[in-house]
């Protein structure tokens, strides 16, 4: 078994504590950089319309799965050159070249809720608080664009409706996460 040293865990529980102290989730405490710069993990969708899923960073290797549709968000989790290693909403890892990727937000309504029954749904809402009024009402798995997030509710647009949803019923920002 492979233990770190003591002073490297106590760098890293002081770390979580400061963020933790300023209000930052764990969840979305990102606390590493990719080569690239930017945080891991961190969301993205898919630019082009047919992207291969493979199994190691390079066009050498295998393909695991073919993604046939843009905007299908993923979760970057790891940066080798220009390979980036994604999750999407189900849990399928692979690697995907970054120049098929786009900072454009997407999200998927409640995925862990497809197929549990025709009656549920994710409420589209008019302004972001759960009294306002229903402007549509979305199966479990449909992708959305999101526009932004206040940590509690996300703005976002289906099929040329806008509303506000919950940001804990979708897969696509992090509990807490706030951006524009």
């Amino acid at each position: 078994m492979h233990r770190l040293p003591i002073r490297v865990c106590t760098i890293a529980l002081a770390a979580l504590t400061v963020l933790a102290a300023h209000g930052v989730p764990a969840a979305f405490a990102q606390v590493s950089k990719g080569p690239s710069g930017l945080p891991l993990p961190r969301f993205v969708s898919l630019k082009a319309r047919s992207v291969n899923l493979r199994v190691g960073p390079s066009v050498d290797y295998a393909v695991a799965w073919r993604y046939l549709k843009s905007g299908v968000p993923v979760e970057i989790i790891q940066e080798y050159d220009n390979w980036r290693r994604v999750r999407d909403a189900d849990g399928t890892e692979g690697w995907v070249n970054q120049a098929l990727l786009s900072g454009e937000r997407t999200a998927v309504t409640a995925p862990w809720m497809r197929g549990k029954g025709a009656d549920i749904y994710v409420n589209l809402r008019r302004d972001p608080q759960s009294s306002s009024t229903i402007v549509a009402k979305l199966e479990p798995g449909v992708v959305i664009k999101v526009g932004e997030c206040n940590g509690d509710w996300c703005r976002a647009e289906v099929e040329g409706t806008e509303g506000w949803l919950a940001q804990a019923e979708i897969w696509g920002a992090y509990p807490g996460e706030a951006f524009k």
